[in-house]
C-alpha cells in the first residue's frame, strides 16, 4: 500500500535533510523539502503538505519561525527539531503553534513515529468533522 500523506522537511543541513527523506522514502510517505523558511513558506503556499517537520530556523527566531508556519499552515501538524534543547525553546517552539517539539540529536525511527501519531490523529479528527 502507498502511503499518501506528504511531509514536508524543512532542514538546512544537507546531510540531516538527506537521512530524513531517507527515513520517511523507505517508510513510502512523498516528500517535499526546503532548506529555509522562504522555501518552506513557498513549497507550503504551492502545495499544503499534510504534516511539517522542521529545523528551527534560528535565523528568524523559534517561536517567530513556528508562528510564521502556523500562519500559512494553520492545520498541519507541525514538529519542531532543535539543537538547542532548552526547556524555554522548547516551551517557546509549542506555544507558537509546533504540535511537538524533538531535541537533536534524535533516533530518526522517534520521528517518524511522532509524524505517524499527528497524521494518525489529524486525520481521525477530519472523519470525526465530516461525520457531525
Amino acid at each position: 500500500m502507498v502511503n499518501k500523506t506528504t511531509v514536508l522537511i524543512v532542514e538546512g543541513d544537507r546531510d540531516m535533510r538527506n537521512l530524513l527523506h531517507d527515513e520517511f522514502w523507505g517508510a513510502g510517505y512523498r516528500l517535499r523539502e526546503a532548506q529555509n523558511v522562504n522555501e518552506a513558506v513557498r513549497a507550503i503556499l504551492e502545495t499544503p503538505p499534510d504534516v511539517i517537520v522542521t529545523d528551527v530556523q534560528p535565523s528568524v527566531g523559534a517561536s517567530e519561525y513556528i508562528a510564521l508556519l502556523r500562519s500559512v499552515a494553520p492545520q498541519c501538524p507541525i514538529i519542531a527539531m532543535t539543537a538547542f534543547g532548552s526547556a524555554k525553546v522548547r516551551e517557546d517552539v509549542l506555544q507558537a503553534g509546533a504540535n511537538a517539539c524533538i531535541d537533536k540529536p534524535m533516533r530518526l525511527s522517534d520521528i517518524r513515529a511522532k509524524v505517524e501519531g499527528l497524521v494518525f490523529k489529524s486525520n481521525r479528527r477530519r472523519v470525526c468533522d465530516v461525520n457531525r
